[in-house]
């Protein structure tokens, strides 16, 4: 025979209706249950208040030394002060937030409701401030990666100038003549920038137009003679003029130490006045630079590239044009001295070649007269 047992229904819990559910508690129960019950309730309240209580200061204290710990690694790293105090501000507010909601989800209280508005307020948040949070991410990028700092010389957006500032929604640009021009990052971080101070060295270009009939070859050593006669070209090899440079008393590397000896990279010069762990990062750090230096010499004598690029003057001939011969000059020099280079060159030309014997042409047109037979 086969035995069967009675599976016991388990009564399904009533659930109390909205607004009634405090009272309905006590409902059937005695007045020494009710003050019984009541007690044990607001005991095991009271323990969820002391914890949650707990937790608040101890988050708090956990809030602070990670706000110290970030903010100590940013200032040694360096980072854009504009970027430390917007990544400190959004670090705290959302630690803060986790520790609201983990107090409210220990003191008993339905926390999903919560989460839901808040989301749903980011999202229509997000949604109304689209562009705003697009130029706010580049901002943010550009501080990160700086392609361009302060005092830059950049052309983006078809605006060319100096950079005068850079915040977490707009750049702010310096024209020649003294316009500010403000940018939004959006546009900056996703679009093309051209900056003419990342390099050290550029180079310069002329083209000379001279008379036809004129010798090339004299014009030619004329010409490289001026310029082998200033200082500030480049006669060979960059790296032979950064040493000069800095034997001239040219610093491009770094402040002044004289005057700010107490500035991070002044004090790398004096290591008994760093700590170990500062000793221990400029030591790494040198020697990454000598293992990346290791690694381009050898990508670059693998592909064929010379490790000192010749960067001596050139002067070619570049056109027969209508009325002149037109002669390009090139010559490299330090990013500081193109303008004055490129200006007092132009002058030097125009009054040194007529005097060695060459004449700068006009636009000319011969013009035949056929006379008609009448």
């Amino acid at each position: 025979m086969i035995q069967t047992t009675d599976i016991p229904v388990v009564p399904m819990p009533e659930i109390p209706e909205s607004g009634s559910s405090a009272f309905k508690a006590f409902e059937g129960l005695s007045f020494d249950e009710a003050i019984t019950k009541l007690a044990n309730g607001l005991v095991s309240f009271g323990f969820k208040l002391l914890l949650a209580i707990f937790v608040f200061y101890v988050g708090k204290f956990i809030i602070r030394k990670i706000y110290k710990l970030i903010y100590s690694v940013m200032v040694n790293r360096k980072v854009d002060p504009s970027l430390t105090t917007f990544v400190l501000s959004l670090v705290k507010m959302v630690l803060y937030f986790i520790l609201i909601v983990t107090v409210i989800g220990i003191l008993g209280l339905e926390t999903s409701s919560f989460l839901a508005l808040f989301a749903s307020a980011g999202v229509a948040i997000g949604m109304a401030l689209s562009g705003t949070l697009q130029n706010f991410a580049g901002g943010v990028l550009i501080l990160l990666l700086k392609p361009y700092k302060v005092g830059d010389y950049i052309e983006a957006q078809g605006y060319t100038g100096t950079v005068k500032a850079i915040q977490i929604f707009h750049t702010v640009i310096n024209t020649v003549d003294n316009k500010a021009i403000i940018i939004p990052n959006g546009g900056l971080s996703t679009g093309s920038i051209n900056n003419y101070s990342l390099e050290q060295y550029r180079r310069v270009d002329w083209t000379i137009g001279l008379s036809y009939g004129c010798d090339f070859e004299a014009a030619k050593a004329k010409i490289l003679s001026m310029l082998d006669a200033d200082t500030r070209v480049v006669k060979k090899y960059v790296e032979d003029d950064i040493v000069l440079r800095a034997e001239a008393g040219h610093s491009d590397n770094g402040p002044d130490c004289e005057e700010n000896p107490d500035d991070p990279d002044c004090l790398e010069q004096h290591p008994e006045k760093l700590g170990w762990w500062q000793r221990f990062r400029m030591r790494r750090k040198k020697h990454q630079e000598v293992i990346q230096e290791k690694l381009r010499e050898k990508v670059n004598m693998n592909a064929g590239i010379p490790i000192k690029a010749d960067r001596s003057p050139f002067v070619g001939l570049n056109e027969l044009a209508d009325s002149s011969i037109n002669i390009v000059v090139r010559a490299w020099t330090h990013a500081s001295n193109f303008w004055p280079l490129y200006f007092e060159m132009n002058e030097r030309f125009y009054k040194e070649l007529p005097e060695a014997g060459f004449d700068f042409p006009f636009p000319q047109l011969d013009v035949h007269c056929i006379p008609s037979d009448k």
